[in-house]
C-alpha cells in the first residue's frame, strides 16, 4: 500500500530523524507527498574537518544559514563549539541544545533587552558594533566591563553575490574611534570584517585585511580577537569558485601582515560553506501541464535561492526509468503567481505526476527562510549516507 506520510515512525526514535542509505531508499520507503530535507552527516563532518584543519584559529558557525537543531547538533558533534548568532532566539536555541557552546552576538544592531539577556542569562561576552550609539547602548546595559566589544569595519566592493557592507560596517576612521573609545570605557576590544556572502575572489579578503590594518594602526589598541568573517563560496551550478585553500592562504598571509599578539583569538564565521552540501531537498511533482510542472515546494518555502541567482543542481530521483530531457517551467505549491522558479529546469521528458526531484546544495538559506504562506511549510528531515546524486 502506498504511504503518504512524510516520516516513518518505525525507523526513528524520538528526536532522531529516520535514516536511509540513499535518497532512492527513502523515497521507496516513505513515498513522501511532502518535501523532505535529506541531511548527510558524513558530508557535514568532512566539511567541518576541512575548515578546522585549515583555518588558523576558531571556526564559528553562522547559525542564520541553517538553524535546524539536527544541523546544529551535527556541527557540534563534528567539533564546532563556537556559534555566530544574530538574535536572542538563536543564542537561546544554541545554548539550550548545547550549554557548553560559545555564542557571539554578531549583529551590529541589538535591542537593549536582548543585550541584557544575552549577557546575564546566556553568558555571551562578545558583542559587535559599527556605530557610536550602539557602543553607548552597550555601555549602559553592560555594567561590568568583562565583555569584548568587536568593531565591524566595512570592506571595499568585491566580487560577491551578496554585499553586506552597504548595510553594516564602519569606515576606517570610525572603526579606529570605536576601538579607542571602547578600550577607554574599560572593555576588551576586537575587530571584524565580512567580505560578503558567496565571495568568488579571495583577493576580497586581502582588501579586508588592509582596511582592518589601517583602522588598527590609527586606534593604537591591542586586540582581544580578530574575526575575518564568512563569505567562503559554494560551487552551485554555473559557479566555478576557487578552492577553499586559496581563501585560507590569503587569510594566513593577511594575518602575517597584521602582526597581532599571540593572545589575540583569530576567528572566522562560515555558514553557507559549512552546511550547503550537507543537505538536499526532495520534492514531488503534483501536476504536469505540458511543459509546466507544479511541485510541493517553491520560493515561499525552501526554494528562494533560485530567485536570488543561485542555481541549485537538480535531478529526478531514479526509481523509474526515463529517456530524453527537455526544459520545464516549475511552479511552487502556493496560489501566488510569483511562486515560480525564475529559470526553467532541464528534466526528463517523461516526468509526470508522482515523480520526485532532488535539489542538491540546499543546506544553506533554504529551511532557514521558509514561510507559512498558504499553509505550506516543509518540516521533515531524514539522514542519508550517500552524497547528492549517488
Amino acid at each position: 500500500m502506498q504511504r503518504s506520510a512524510a516520516v516513518n515512525p518505525e525507523s526513528q526514535t524520538e528526536g532522531t530523524p529516520a535514516h536511509f542509505h540513499d535518497v532512492e531508499s527513502m523515497v521507496m520507503d516513505l513515498r513522501p507527498e511532502q518535501p523532505v530535507y535529506c541531511i548527510r552527516p558524513a558530508v557535514l563532518r568532512d566539511t567541518v574537518r576541512r575548515f578546522v584543519d585549515g583555518f588558523p584559529g576558531t571556526v564559528m558557525y553562522a547559525v542564520k544559514s541553517n538553524p535546524e537543531p539536527i544541523i546544529v547538533r551535527g556541527l557540534y558533534d563534528a567539533g564546532i563549539r563556537d556559534f555566530d548568532t544574530a538574535s536572542l532566539v538563536e543564542i537561546a536555541a544554541v545554548k539550550t541544545q548545547h550549554p557548553d557552546a560559545n555564542t557571539y552576538f554578531m549583529h551590529p544592531v541589538k535591542a537593549r533587552g536582548a543585550i541584557r539577556d544575552a549577557y546575564n542569562n546566556y553568558n555571551v561576552r562578545h558583542f559587535v558594533i559599527d556605530h557610536r550609539d550602539e557602543l553607548e547602548k552597550l555601555c549602559d546595559e553592560l555594567t561590568e566591563r568583562n565583555a569584548v566589544i568587536v568593531v565591524r569595519i566595512a570592506t571595499p566592493a568585491a566580487n560577491v553575490m551578496f554585499d553586506l557592507s552597504d548595510k553594516f560596517g564602519a569606515d576606517a576612521e570610525l572603526a579606529s574611534e570605536l576601538l579607542r573609545t571602547s578600550a577607554e570605557r574599560g572593555f576588551k576590544v576586537g575587530l571584524a570584517f565580512h567580505v560578503g556572502s558567496q565571495c568568488l575572489d579571495p583577493a576580497a579578503f586581502a582588501a579586508g585585511f588592509k582596511a582592518a590594518a589601517q583602522a588598527l594602526y590609527h586606534a593604537g589598541t591591542e586586540l582581544s580577537c580578530f574575526d575575518v568573517g564568512g563569505g567562503f563560496p559554494v560551487n552551485y551550478d554555473g559557479v566555478n569558485a576557487p578552492p577553499l585553500e586559496c581563501y585560507l592562504d590569503v587569510v594566513r598571509d593577511g594575518l602575517e601582515t597584521m602582526r597581532l599578539s599571540n593572545q589575540c583569538a583569530i576567528m572566522c564565521e562560515p555558514g553557507r560553506a559549512l552546511v550547503a552540501g550537507a543537505q538536499s531537498l526532495v520534492v514531488q511533482v503534483q501536476l504536469r501541464k505540458n511543459n509546466r510542472l507544479y511541485i510541493n515546494d517553491g520560493r515561499y518555502g525552501s526554494l528562494i535561492a533560485p530567485s536570488l541567482g543561485i542555481a541549485l543542481p537538480v535531478r529526478k530521483v531514479g526509481i523509474n526509468a526515463y529517456s530524453g530531457q527537455q526544459e520545464f517551467e516549475v511552479f511552487g505549491p502556493t496560489c501566488d503567481g510569483l511562486d515560480v522558479l525564475p529559470v526553467p529546469l532541464r528534466l526528463p521528458t517523461d516526468i509526470r505526476e508522482g515523480d520526485w526531484l532532488e535539489f542538491g546544495l540546499a543546506g544553506a538559506y533554504s529551511n532557514a527562510l521558509c514561510t507559512d504562506f498558504n499553509g505550506f511549510r516543509p518540516d521533515t528531515f531524514v539522514t542519508v549516507d550517500t552524497p547528492f546524486g549517488q
